[in-house]
């Protein structure tokens, strides 16, 4: 029987995320505004929430295109607000629009988001050996900063919990844990 970590259940969703997507570096802008906006999202709800609605955002949020999304009018996010695809949160769709302005501010400043992004682990991933779910933390030293960082450029529903997630998410951190199959898989990238 393949071990994952304990997070991941029997759900076929949860185990397509974790075993193809979760914990994988992550370099592709345009993925790293997506999976900055899908953690923002999933605020206060469960992560099956916003992996069950993610096509609708893809939809609804054209691909996460950040010069698209920095460009949607107040109309545009009163349709989205009745959009029963996607958490219908008047905060969370404003601050995608805030956010991707933002980040457009990053790529103009730093060539690119992910050049920006992947500083906070000196550009390289950090492989951490939890040994259980609970000795994982929910933010660190480095996630705080970043959730600072974001802060101080505009950027909304950036608390360092969501940075934290954000960045397993991405794969700045392999917080598989280290009896789960992927754990050596991605530490051999």
């Amino acid at each position: 029987m393949t071990k994952r970590c304990q997070w991941v259940g029997d759900d076929q969703l949860y185990i397509r995320y974790h075993d193809e997507e979760w914990g994988v570096p992550v370099h592709n802008d345009r993925k790293l505004f997506e999976m900055l906006t899908l953690e923002g999202a999933q605020a206060g709800l469960s992560w099956a929430t916003i992996l069950k609605k993610r096509k609708n955002y893809i939809k609804a949020f054209e691909g996460f295109d950040p010069e698209r999304v920095a460009a949607f009018s107040m109309k545009k996010v009163e349709d989205l607000l009745k959009d029963k695809g996607i958490v219908r949160n008047r905060l969370k769709v404003e601050s995608t629009v805030i956010n991707a302005k933002a980040f457009l501010d990053i790529k103009k400043e730093f060539g690119s988001f992910d050049s920006y992004i992947w500083q906070f682990v000196e550009g390289e991933q950090v492989h951490n050996e939890w040994k259980t779910l609970l000795d994982i933390p929910a933010n660190t030293e480095v996630s705080d900063a970043l959730s600072r960082d974001l802060k101080k450029r505009g950027f909304k529903f950036v608390g360092t919990t969501i940075c934290y997630a954000f960045m397993q998410a991405v794969g700045m951190v392999n917080d598989h844990t280290v009896d789960c199959f992927r754990y050596e898989e991605i530490k051999r990238g």
